[in-house]
This record gives structure tokens, sequence and C-alpha cells, in this order.
């Protein structure tokens, strides 16, 4: 009777050491593969390879991190290939941002929805800014927005992103928060990038810019633009932190283009919290902090379910503000 006990015991010690092993001790053995769903040169392409060098550096894996270029529908054709060949992937990771998400919401890519994929985390974000020309009459976001509540057509944005794009979102963020009312009517001009919209706002030509805090550097240390209002929660690191935030004008507008990934959805849980846990020791790590030192890009953190709920909420806005202009319907 002791006998059979006892080896009831071992064998339960050994089937409780397997299962800890198999369950909390998930490795990633082998290469990972970051699907950049651009051209070379991008935002994506970017975070990508300096993601895959930071988690090389660490040694969070024993392989490399090899960047796959996967242009086309603006991420569309690499979240549908995660979605339909590669949604048990554990060694797969996609490089990701607010475009992403914006295009999600607005049902770009047909056929799928956030909850195709889990979200891993964001590293860094670009905040949103709206600025004009220095001769400009407007001073603070406030009078801006004053003149818009009089006449939406009034002031005329310029931006690099299509009309209905993130950039021209901003704008209708900041206006609805501020109490404008006829967002339909606001002009939004969309240029190739953000340097050609600026231009023409430097130039007298265009009313107001609206794109990312690193497009607006340049000119605003020539004296060539004043930002009436950074898209951020709080004011941004120095040297940035004497410009003046939207929330600080009772207009409650904030914009990060955040970087970040999602990886397969069918994935364990145990290869998903390794994710979360690697893209966390990158975040704190000094070889990352020298890359947003290098890159421009500002402090913005969340992973696990803390930038799961973060995305579905932005989604929900960006979807309900989308309807409301009749982007989409």
């Amino acid at each position: 009777m002791k006998k059979v006990t006892l080896k009831r015991a071992l064998l339960a010690a050994v089937i409780s050491g397997l299962c800890s092993q198999s369950v909390f001790a998930f490795e990633q053995s082998r290469s990972v593969d970051c699907i950049a769903p651009a051209a070379p040169g991008g935002g994506w392409d970017f975070t990508c390879r300096t993601i895959g060098k930071v988690i090389t550096d660490l040694k969070l894996i024993d392989g490399a991190v090899q960047t796959n270029n996967m242009p086309g529908a603006g991420g569309g054709v690499a979240f549908a290939h995660v979605v339909g060949k590669r949604k048990k992937d554990d060694a797969l990771m996609v490089a990701s941002s607010t475009a992403t998400v914006t295009r999600l919401a607005q049902r770009q890519f047909a056929g799928m929805d956030p909850e195709r994929v889990r979200w891993a985390g964001a590293v860094g974000a670009d905040f949103g800014v709206i600025a004009v020309g220095k001769n400009s009459p407007f001073n603070t976001l406030e009078d801006l927005i004053a003149a818009m509540k009089a006449d939406a057509n009034s002031v005329k944005f310029a931006g690099g992103s299509a009309a209905g794009g993130w950039d021209h979102l901003k704008v209708l963020m900041a206006a609805k928060s501020g109490g404008v009312t006829d967002l339909k009517h606001i002009s939004y001009l969309a240029f190739a990038g953000g340097a050609e919209a600026l231009t023409q706002v430097v130039g007298g030509h265009i009313s107001a810019f609206t794109g990312d805090v690193s497009e607006v550097i340049g000119f605003l240390e020539s004296g060539d633009l004043k930002v009436l209002a950074v898209l951020s929660d709080e004011r941004l690191p120095a040297p940035l932190d004497h410009l003046p935030t939207a929330k600080e004008q009772n207009i409650t507008a904030v914009a990060p283009n955040w970087r970040g990934f999602y990886v397969p959805k069918d994935i364990s849980d145990e290869a998903y919290q390794w994710w979360v846990d690697s893209l966390d020791q990158v975040y704190a790590s000094e070889q990352w902090r020298e890359v947003m030192r290098k890159s421009g890009l500002m402090p913005f953190h969340k992973t696990g379910e803390e930038f799961k709920t973060f995305v579905d909420e932005q989604v929900q806005e960006i979807r309900a503000l989308s309807t409301e202009v009749g982007l989409i319907r």
C-alpha cells in the first residue's frame, strides 16, 4: 500500500514538473519573423528593424529577427496573411501603428476586424500636433476652435494623410472636443506627405497644419511655425516641454501615433505573455531609449491587456467619429 502511494506521489511530482515547464517556461528558441506591412524605408520598416536589433542585442531569442516587407492595402495584405496563413505562428510579430487601427476601425481591411489578432504592445509614439504659420492670427488652439465654431469652413487644414486618415481625424477630434458641431464642413486638404503640407502652411497658402511632432521640429526651430497644441496627455520632454497641450486649453483631444506590434490570434497564452514581457524589457532598455532619442519617438508604453483595451477604445472612437462625418456607414 505504501509503495503504491509513493509511486503515485512520484508520478504526480513528475507530471507537475513537466506541466510547470511547458506552461510557465516558454522560450523563443528560434529566429523571429517581423512583418513590416510596407516597402523598405517607412515607419513600419523602421519599427521592425530597430526593435529586432534590440531584441537580438538583449539576447531575448537564440536566433535573429528577420524583417519581411509585405506592402499592400495600407497594411491589409499583411493582416490577411497573418489571419489566413500564420495564425498559430508564435515566432511572428507584425509592426503596426495608429494607422493600422484607423483602417480597421473604418473597415478598410475587407472582412477583417481587430479581434482577429492579439495586440502585444506599443513602445513609443509620435504625438499629433496642430500648428500655424508664424504670421497667423491664431495664437492658441482656443482661438482656432472659436473661428471654426463661427464658421467650420473658415479654417483650412493641410496634412500628409488621405482624407479620412489619421491626420484628418486629429482635427475632427480636437474640433468636436472644442464644441464645433459642423464637423462635415471642416476643410482638409491631403498632400503626399507632411513636408508638402507644411510648405503650404508656412507659405501662408493654407491656415493650419495637422500632423505629428516629428514633422514640425525643423520649422519650429527656424521660427516659421507656431505650434498651437500637442495632442498628448502631458507636455512632452525637454526640449519640447514649452509646447502647450490641447488639454491645457480645455480641449481633450489626445492623438498618439503609436508604434507597436500585434501577433497571431491562436498562439498560446504563454507565447503571448512572452511577447508582452519581451516588449516590456525592450522598452526599459538603454538601447531602446537611445533609439527613441535619435528618432524623435516620445514615451508611450502599453502592453498586454492594457494595450488591447487601449486599441479597443481607439477603434470605437475612430469608428464613431468616422461615421458621424460620413467617412463610413
